[in-house]
């Protein structure tokens, strides 16, 4: 299992943005196989988790057009900036 850690400076959230990232939920569930997606914000900080079933899907995901649109219009006016960091899951403990 792999997963996308995604960690942003926030800058204009508006309807749209809501409205995007439910899509972007959707899609990644239905479309490409993402496992669970977890997203918290902290004042201007916003941290979500994705997990995955191999790399392949990741990739898949990042290319998706509609994806892309999301990306950019995040670089545009979302975002001041983000980080993204591919990680796989080597051990997992649960209680």
């Amino acid at each position: 299992m792999f997963a996308v850690i995604f960690r942003a400076k926030a800058g204009e959230q508006d309807a749209s943005y809501a409205e995007m990232v439910g899509r972007m939920r959707d899609l990644a569930f239905s479309k490409y196989g993402c496992i669970d997606f977890i997203a918290v914000t902290e004042g201007e900080q916003e941290v979500a988790i994705s997990y995955w079933p191999d790399e392949q899907a990741i990739q898949a995901w990042k290319n998706d057009p509609e994806h892309a649109l999301a990306q950019q219009a995040g670089r545009e006016k979302w975002y001041q900036s983000y980080t993204v960091q591919v990680v796989e899951v080597k051990r997992e403990y649960s209680f």
